[in-house]
């Protein structure tokens, strides 16, 4: 019986970088080229979201297959009706694993429920769940990012040794996430068994904000931007000098998609 299939890899394609094993830049041309066209000016509704669902998709089909766990089964095929040899023997993701995808409103609500349709198609629905937060930005007079409100909550049950998924578009300064993270801790019963954060731009200082308050995490992106670094440290393999930024004065993303919130519902407020 095939044998080559009882032990799969790791895939290992992404940028090469300086912030360790828990983040993985993608970097593909498929996704960068549909990213390309969603950060444009005059891409908007309905054909914005349109390409977050692709991308979306893409990713975090790429996310499940590296952080699910697997399993080795033998599973027949239409093919036994005709010989013995017809029986599927390989890795599979292991159905019963435990998911928690967590809705960080409002421009991870699209994100998420992708993310709970992508889990559906390996996982027993029974072990997934999709937890809702209600999140804004705080911001001092200038505009600057000085934190993040959690205005509220629905979360349906304990953590323990789950997947804890969150979609969210934009990794900017991080502020959010870690507050939502923050809740979970002190609210919700468990310890996950592990934390991973699908994105599709990432700036350097999301990543070491989150790496600091949450070493363990596994922090995935398709692209990083730093648009705002020197010019010297653009030359640098990304994570290797501090002074990198892709953040603006106001803590947006640099060269970034702009308002991703705003576009995928419409709403500029």
């Amino acid at each position: 019986m095939e044998t080559a299939y009882e032990n799969l890899g790791r895939e290992t394609a992404g940028i090469d970088h300086q912030y360790g094993e828990g983040v993985r830049i993608l970097a593909e041309p498929y996704t960068q080229s549909i990213l390309t066209e969603m950060c444009h000016p005059e891409t908007g509704q309905p054909r914005f979201n349109d390409l977050l669902e692709i991308v979306y998709r893409h990713l975090l089909q790429r996310v499940v297959a590296d952080e699910l766990p697997k399993t080795l089964v033998e599973s027949d095929t239409n093919m036994k009706q005709y010989t013995p040899a017809g029986v599927f023997r390989g890795q599979v993701i292991d159905r019963t694993s435990r998911a928690v995808i967590v809705n960080v409103a409002r421009a991870g609500t699209v994100p998420s429920h992708i993310c709970q349709q992508v889990l559906h198609q390996v996982l027993d629905p029974a072990g997934i769940r999709q937890d809702h937060v209600i999140m804004e930005r705080t911001v001092d007079d200038s505009g600057a990012v000085t934190g993040a409100a959690l205005h509220g909550s629905k979360i349906g049950g304990d953590i323990a040794g789950s997947h804890l998924f969150f979609a969210d578009p934009m990794g900017a300064t991080g502020s959010s996430l870690i507050r939502v993270i923050q809740h979970y801790r002190e609210q919700v019963e468990g310890t996950p068994k592990v934390i991973i954060s699908a994105h599709l731009i990432v700036t350097p200082e999301f990543i070491r904000a989150l790496q600091a308050e949450v070493p363990d995490i596994r922090i995935w992106a398709l692209r990083l931007d730093r648009g705002s670094s020197p010019a010297d440290v653009l030359k640098m393999k990304p994570g290797q000098d501090l002074r990198e930024s892709g953040l603006n004065e106001v803590d947006y993303i640099v060269p970034g998609a702009g308002g991703v919130g705003e576009i995928i519902n419409n709403s500029w407020v």
